[in-house]
């Protein structure tokens, strides 16, 4: 996820401290950090739920781990933290309940509790999202905040639907136009000015597709699942044209990083737009892993690699400055992929899949140490 303008406007200069009064409105960073906790421990969950989806050992083995691996992911994990940043970008304490219900949602599918509770509270903390968005678009009357508001529409209607026991592999295009909105309208937000006075309008009409689309992979899976591939590959496509990334891979350093990541997040997206497109509903098997993984990992991932060193100052007021280490984590992340989806799925190739999967666990874990080493280096300079 990216940090968005209005993130930067509700913290400003973020190596100034903060007043009380601005700390009470916006939250102490202790506050904020414990909330990103229940995040990291679904991550950490849904990596060794995956090791057991490939076959392989695992730290932790439950019979409920396998179970809700894709939803501790896409809400315990990355909803807690976009939930987590629009609620800085509100400036309100209320906005806090979105991220504590979504991260306390995950625990409860950890925890023995019934599976309907933690059901049950992630679907709040997604409708205290939407709840979020309405007083942010009063404010901004944005375009950007409108599409992102669509997909959080989206996340809400896919856990009601999970809440009925619909299976997670029906709802994936509930769980990808979540993602892919979300993240295309915080783009819109930093490249405004790339994307042209029409882009806003234009971002809008596509998300609309994107969202007639998912609801159509519902009510007429053959002729919704192809439709949602069109509206998919053409969100891909126009964002990637006209995304600033193809100005700043130019650069270097972070600009260079971040450009990387984000021009093979939407090469990712295009890939799982073609597979919807050309294969129609796929439940199971290569078409399901491939649109999974490229959507979540290839698209979701990258982009929260290429940011990272922006949102987590924005939002934790803690440094965590840009080191060339953390290409390798994002270039193993790419080339697991390659191999995971290309070779594994493609071809039937169960150890190259397998092969894959580790890699693109590797690369997750990788980023996520590089990070927190170039965070602490930068504590210590700061002392």
């Amino acid at each position: 996820m990216s940090t968005t303008s209005s993130t930067a406007a509700a913290d400003g200069d973020t190596s100034v401290p903060a007043t009380s009064a601005r700390r009470r409105a916006t939250g102490m960073p202790g506050g904020r950090i414990l909330l990103m906790l229940p995040a990291g421990l679904a991550l950490l969950a849904g990596l060794d739920a995956a090791l057991l989806l490939l076959g392989l050992p695992a730290p932790v083995s439950t019979e409920r781990l396998p179970q809700v691996h894709g939803m501790l992911l896409v809400f315990g994990f990355v909803g807690t933290v976009i939930a987590l940043e629009r609620a800085v970008a509100l400036r309100h304490r209320l906005g806090f309940i979105a991220p504590a219900l979504l991260g306390l949602g995950g625990l409860l599918l950890l925890s023995p509790a019934p599976l309907a509770v933690g059901k049950a509270t992630q679907l709040l903390g997604a409708a205290a999202l939407v709840a979020v968005y309405v007083p942010l678009w009063r404010r901004q009357r944005d375009d950007a905040v409108l599409v992102q508001a669509f997909g959080a529409v989206l996340a809400t209607g896919g856990l009601l639907l999970w809440s009925g026991d619909v299976p997670v592999s029906g709802l994936l295009p509930w769980l990808v136009g979540f993602i892919v909105l979300t993240i295309g309208g915080e783009r819109l937000e930093l490249a405004r000015l790339a994307m042209g006075p029409a882009g806003g309008g234009r971002l809008v009409l596509l998300a609309a597709g994107v969202a007639v689309g998912v609801v159509a992979s519902l009510l007429w899976p053959p002729v919704g699942y192809p439709l949602l591939g069109v509206a998919l590959l053409a969100f891909a496509i126009w964002l990637g044209c006209h995304d600033v990334a193809w100005r700043t891979i130019r650069s270097t350093g972070l600009p260079r990083f971040s450009a990387g990541c984000m021009l093979a997040g939407y090469c990712w997206l295009a890939v799982a737009a073609g597979t919807w497109l050309l294969s129609g509903k796929t439940v199971e098997g290569a078409g399901y892993d491939a649109v999974v993984h490229a959507v979540f990992l290839g698209f979701t991932v990258s982009m929260i690699m290429a940011h990272a060193p922006v949102i987590l100052p924005a939002v934790l007021r803690r440094p965590l400055p840009y080191h060339p280490a953390m290409l390798a984590p994002a270039a193993l992340l790419h080339l697991s992929l390659v191999l995971r989806l290309w070779v594994g799925d493609s071809l039937g190739v169960q150890l190259a899949w397998q092969a894959g999967g580790v890699g693109n666990i590797a690369a997750l874990l990788g980023f996520v140490a590089t990070a927190a080493w170039s965070a602490s280096r930068a504590g210590r300079s700061r002392r």
